[in-house]
C-alpha cells in the first residue's frame, strides 16, 4: 500500500483507468464477437448491420490508447473482407 500521497492518487488513477480500458476492451470485443458470429452463419443482412457498430468500437478503442492504431485498422480491414465476402 502506498504511504505518499502522490502515490495514493496515482494508485486511485490507475484503477479508475484500468476500470475504463476493460470496459471500453469488453465492448470492443463483444461487438466483434457479435459480427464473427454473424459471419459465421453466413447471415450477410445481420452482418451488414452490426459492422459498423464494430468498426466504430474499434476505432473508439483506439483513439483512447486501449488497443494500438495499427491493430485496429488491420481487425477493421479484416471485419469488412469477411462481410463484402458473404454476398
Amino acid at each position: 500500500m502506498a504511504n505518499i500521497k502522490s502515490s495514493e492518487k496515482a494508485n486511485r488513477q490507475r484503477i479508475r483507468r484500468t476500470a475504463r480500458n476493460t470496459a471500453q476492451k469488453t465492448a470492443m470485443r463483444t461487438a466483434i464477437k457479435r459480427l464473427r458470429a454473424a459471419i459465421g452463419g453466413k447471415n450477410a443482412k445481420e452482418a451488414k448491420a452490426l459492422l459498423p457498430g464494430a468498426v466504430r468500437a474499434i476505432d473508439m478503442a483506439a483513439s483512447k490508447g486501449v488497443i494500438k492504431k495499427g491493430t485496429a485498422s488491420r481487425s477493421v480491414s479484416r471485419l469488412t473482407v469477411a462481410v463484402a465476402l458473404l454476398k
